[in-house]
């Protein structure tokens, strides 16, 4: 799988699927399946079974994976949607910028 541009507490914009044109905060990230959690997007319902004497079982509304190539993240200096670029500054260390402004992100 192919390095993921998403990290966790950007925010990003569904460019795809029933929740596009929203934006969210990213919960988590799985590198490993290409996956990302947006916080209140693509809800899905789990069926939860009580586990112990007295818990409430029930179907409970969570949100779901879905493929960080269907999110853009968005930049906090210009406010729009964009790809991330990378950029090597002199002492070597290497950050994230957006290619529209091109401000760190």
């Amino acid at each position: 799988m192919s390095k993921l541009n998403v990290k966790k507490d950007d925010t990003v914009l569904i460019i795809s699927g029933d929740d596009r044109g929203k934006k969210g905060k990213v919960l988590e990230v799985s590198p490993k399946e290409g996956k990302i959690i947006v916080e209140g997007l693509n809800m899905v319902k789990k069926h939860v079974k009580p586990r112990k004497m007295g818990d409430q079982g029930g179907i409970v509304e969570a949100e779901g994976a879905m493929y960080a190539c269907k999110a853009q993240v968005v930049c906090p200096h210009c406010g729009k949607a964009t790809r991330v670029g990378h950029k090597v500054f002199e002492d070597g260390t290497k950050s994230r910028i957006c290619a529209k402004c091109k401000e760190v992100l």
